[in-house]
């Protein structure tokens, strides 16, 4: 078979197999991220339908879906809430990179991975989903909850630690030295810091500059600018995600709600072809070996996850029940587990990092849903049997909860 028509028909079975597979998520109200990860299983070396010419494409696109990502992820700040949510909720991002990074470095000197494995480890356990605690908060009816903007705060610093997490890795992953690999970081902390402030005190102008009442237009410019960003920004060894990350912040008002219409498709698009180059580089039988370690670091994680969200919403005022509410909440893991190991297993640092971090994942975007519905009425039944000899603190718990709601459901 002509090897243009094998890439078609390759690719296209891609594609539609993805498009089903989404349709049966949504069917049944639960994320296609572990469907993708399954495909692309299917699809790659030990599975039932291996790639042939088209893979050398789907990793061009599995690229440009990380970029269109971290380029979303963007659009949906604004500098000055960046800059906010820094200064008011910096403690928060603290404890949650010490309570959900620390296990997964743990886990990798455990199992004699080394340092650099580590590191990506850490951030693999660290970072929640915000897609999929996004969709659950608006399946669950929770968007108007006062401890929402608390899970939000969460996200939103660990999104921007992205700017300087990525860096970082990249720098080890490229075994570059300590001299080559401060400048990197200097560099990459320094672009960020300068997108910040010009987004801040010029972004209305960058953005008037950019917007444009043609949707074509607007996309091109957009796409393009993001494209050129990100290849300088990797030919610079700060991160193409980065660089895109920072367009994104850049873009305010009209033009980033604009960009955000137009590329969500072309978003969910790449980031499906991702997930599956992501499994494609991933051997079905590797992942039996590991499968008990990702399953001791998912309880651990989700348990220092629910920790975190309490502690925030704690510390927020929220009552006891939001509190088990926003920890439940951000139990789940997704896309930005799977780009960080998707960097290190391009890079070819540990074999086994990229299975165990593919059932990590498929554990917790299951289990994330879940632990964000029950943490709560779990949480407060065993509470509730504990305190039984106590009723007076069952009752104020009650009448806070009934006098919270009807305000939950109003903001």
């Amino acid at each position: 078979m002509h090897s243009s028509a094998r890439f078609l028909i390759e690719f296209g079975a891609i594609i539609l197999a993805l498009g089903l597979l989404g349709r049966f998520a949504a069917r049944f109200q639960f994320s296609p991220i572990p469907l993708y990860l399954l495909a692309g299983l299917a699809f790659g070396e030990g599975g039932l339908l291996p790639l042939g010419t088209s893979e050398e494409f789907v990793a061009i696109g599995a690229e440009i879906g990380v970029i269109l990502l971290l380029l979303m992820l963007g659009l949906e700040y604004s500098a000055s809430d960046l800059v906010s949510n820094l200064k008011t909720q910096y403690s928060a991002g603290l404890v949650d990179a010490a309570l959900n990074a620390l296990p997964g470095a743990a886990m990798a000197l455990l199992l004699g991975w080394g340092p650099v494995a580590a590191v990506v480890l850490a951030g693999v356990t660290w970072i929640s989903s915000s897609g999929v605690i996004a969709k659950v908060l608006g399946d669950l009816g929770r968007l108007g909850n006062r401890e929402t903007p608390v899970i939000l705060s969460v996200l939103v610093l660990e999104d921007l630690s992205m700017a300087v997490y990525l860096p970082i890795i990249t720098a080890l992953l490229a075994g570059t030295g300590l001299a080559a690999g401060s400048l990197t970081l200097a560099v990459a902390l320094g672009a960020a810091a300068l997108v910040l402030l010009v987004a801040v005190r010029y972004g209305r102008h960058i953005s008037r500059f950019v917007s444009s009442d043609d949707p074509e237009k607007l996309l091109l410019v957009v796409l393009g600018l993001t494209l050129l960003v990100a290849g300088l920004a990797q030919q610079l060894q700060v991160s193409a995600a980065v660089g895109a990350f920072l367009v994104g912040i850049a873009l305010s008002g009209e033009a980033a709600e604009g960009a955000h219409n137009l590329l969500s498709p072309l978003r969910d698009l790449f980031a499906a072809v991702f997930f599956v180059f992501f499994g494609l580089h991933t051997d079905p039988a590797s992942i039996p070996p590991v499968l008990l370690p990702a399953l001791a670091l998912a309880v651990v994680t989700a348990g220092t996850k629910i920790a975190t969200g309490y502690w925030a919403a704690r510390r927020a005022g929220i009552s006891v029940k939001g509190r088990w509410r926003a920890g439940g909440t951000l139990v789940a893991r997704g896309e930005f587990s799977i780009v960080i190991a998707g960097l290190a297993v391009t890079a070819g640092i540990e074999p086994s990092l990229g299975p165990l971090a593919t059932a990590y994942v498929l554990i917790l975007v299951i289990v994330g849903p879940l632990t964000a519905r029950y943490t709560e009425p779990l949480a407060t039944r065993l509470t509730g049997r504990r305190d039984k000899p106590a009723p007076t603190a069952d009752t104020a718990d009650g009448l806070e909860s009934v006098t919270e709601e009807p305000h939950e459901v109003g903001q």
